[in-house]
């Protein structure tokens, strides 16, 4: 069994952050302390631990002010809303933060304490000379490289253009004025990222070097942020953006490049390509799962690869992660039912998203073809359900992935340890709002994908960050774009559809047609994308850089009626009118650091 590195939080080694310091002003607690630490492997390695724990915990995103960058991507897309009114999402989806909002100033300040520390870590580990080899400390060193530039990409995904600090480990102790520094334009930004990972990926192993070493950066890990950074910067809301072409520098440099360069999709595409026959099927692969009987299950595929905690699909996650916590929040209410399977379904899916996902046949609902209905009622077992249950036909005969990622009413949970939980949204039922009190989904639906089949409350699964089917879907979008009609699109998109159980494109029983147009091929993986990758913080992002969220998140967002009872409980009507204007498609610079920096200059709009 493999065993697990433990993301472990120091506090006499960690870098100093106030609320009146600038990101460049944060410096050691200690200088004696700092000096100690770079004497002995011990301590050194707790240092480098302290860097490693700016990774994101995607898990703890109801709290996202936690100092473990716990992103507000899920509920702050077209996905999913939370119940409760302290999460930051409902902020943003109103409308209501700007540059001095807390979770604005946290990601700022985290990741660049991760880039200073990385960097203090990296001019100082040589200095170690106790119980420790050449070749470990290259290994450290380009570890802590990668992970600079990691959350250099972070930032620029959230932020747009920042400020690169490169190897200058600026001196505690040198004047305000002298640390202040423009920002680098996006592909500045790019090309830094990616030479960085380049370089450090050259001097790491392909897995660990045995089970205690799982979770450490590895040259896989570290070149997978490579791509999605080539990505960022080929779509549209980066590549020849009118939009940003305010964007500048106080010296009149462009941040924003204000050509269309298709060379840049070539070049991900290209990337992409390179990593796949690199790295897949040698040391990474789409998960696929036989159930009892030996036969290939796409539900069980879809579902497990969230709960075999070391499976072959994960490129990067975070091991420690707030697993309890997410699943308290995916396991609905059960009111008078045992604490196991008893929880809040705070985390609630959207009807924008139900309608996203397939139908069985693998066809869009919309589509005259695929057999949807949503009036009416059957008594159906869905996969993965001990029994059949009365549910409404709009759920019914829906592809795998809706199963494994959406909760509806009079479902049967998936921990059966205390017989079979139905799950009653309506309501008066055992998880409606009358029932639930501060606990229920807002939406009539509860998210479910990365659910355990036991007790919620477990603390031992690691958060996915980037895995196969990702890569897979970049890959054919960046191959789409730069050129169409490629045959590796059919061969990757195919791959993800024959995994979820959904017919191929162009192929086998109940063939649909091959996209016959790049924009119509477009569509379509934008829309596997949506069902893929769904509640795995991809959506938020997508629709920015798709420049498309002024439509999928401004105006109504929809669900079911959560009052009423049945039948009214039925009628999709819209729970929030949410608010997004072109400057949302950037977080601001926190107003601290703008006002600190003559040089620093806002985005656009805020």
């Amino acid at each position: 069994m493999k065993k697990i590195l433990y993301i472990t939080l120091v506090a006499s080694l960690t870098l100093a952050s106030s609320c009146k310091k600038g990101f460049l002003d944060q410096v050691p607690d200690d200088r004696l302390t700092l000096d100690q630490t770079f004497t002995t492997r011990i301590t050194a390695e707790k240092f480098l631990a302290n860097v490693y724990s700016q990774i994101p915990d995607e898990f703890g995103q109801r709290n996202p002010n936690t100092g473990r960058n716990a992103g507000v991507w899920t509920g702050s897309s077209d996905e999913a809303e939370w119940v409760w009114g302290f999460n930051q999402c409902n902020n943003i989806n109103i409308g209501s933060w700007d540059a001095n909002s807390g979770f604005v100033n946290d990601y700022w300040n985290n990741f660049y304490r991760g880039i200073r520390s990385a960097t203090f870590f990296m001019a100082n580990i040589d200095k170690v000379n106790q119980d420790i080899t050449p070749q470990l400390i290259t290994q450290y060193k380009n570890e802590a490289r990668a992970l600079r530039a990691m959350y250099y990409f972070y930032l620029i995904r959230t932020y747009g253009p920042v400020v690169i600090i490169g190897d200058n480990a600026i001196e505690p102790d040198a004047p305000t004025e002298s640390l202040h520094l423009p920002r680098s334009s996006f592909d500045e930004c790019v090309n830094y990222i990616t030479s960085e990972l380049d370089a450090a990926a050259a001097n790491l192993p392909v897995t660990p070097s045995n089970n205690d070493n799982y979770g450490r950066i590895t040259k896989g890990m570290a070149l997978s942020y490579k791509l999605q950074a080539l990505l960022l910067a080929a779509s549209p809301l980066y590549n020849g953006n009118a939009d940003l072409a305010g964007l500048k520098n106080k010296d009149g440099k462009q941040l924003i490049s204000q050509t269309f360069d298709v060379n840049k999709w070539k070049k991900a595409a290209d990337a992409y390509k390179a990593y796949i026959q690199q790295f897949v099927p040698s040391t990474y692969s789409l998960y696929r799962k036989n159930n009892s009987s030996g036969t290939f299950d796409p539900y069980l595929s879809c579902r497990d690869l969230f709960i075999d905690r070391f499976n072959n699909e994960i490129i990067m996650s975070r091991i420690e992660s707030s697993i309890g916590s997410r699943q308290y929040e995916m396991t609905p209410y059960h009111n008078g039912s045992n604490s196991q399977v008893r929880g809040s379904a705070g985390l609630g899916a959207t009807q924008n998203q139900v309608d996203a996902f397939f139908t069985a046949n693998g066809r869009s609902i919309d589509d005259p073809a695929s057999g949807y209905v949503n009036s009416g009622s059957t008594n159906y077992r869905a996969p993965g359900s001990p029994i059949a249950t009365d549910t409404y036909n709009q759920w019914v005969n829906r592809e795998p992935r809706f199963y494994v990622n959406i909760t509806y009413h009079n479902s049967v949970w998936l921990n059966t340890n205390f017989g079979n939980v139905i799950t009653q949204f309506n309501n008066n039922g055992n998880s409606g709002k009358a029932t639930g009190g501060n606990d229920y989904t807002v939406t009539g639906y509860a998210v479910r994908k990365a659910q355990g089949l036991g007790n919620w409350n477990e603390g031992n699964r690691p958060v996915i960050l980037y895995r196969v089917g990702n890569l897979f879907l970049d890959y054919v979008e960046a191959l789409n774009e730069a050129t169409p009609g490629d045959a590796d699109i059919l061969i990757y998109l195919n791959q993800i559809r024959n995994r979820a159980g959904i017919p191929e494109y162009g192929s086998g029983v109940g063939q649909i047609p091959v996209p016959a147009t790049q924009a119509l091929m477009r569509d379509a993986i934008r829309k596997e994308r949506r069902s893929e990758l769904a509640f795995e913080n991809v959506r938020y992002f997508d629709t920015r850089r798709w420049k498309i969220a002024e439509t999928t998140d401004n105006g109504p967002i929809y669900g079911l009626n959560i009052t009423q009872n049945l039948p009214g409980f039925l009628t999709v009507i819209p729970f929030e009118t949410r608010t997004f204007s072109k400057r949302h498609y950037l977080f601001p610079i926190p107003s601290k650091d703008v006002n600190s920096d003559n040089l620093m200059v806002q985005n656009p709009g805020w």
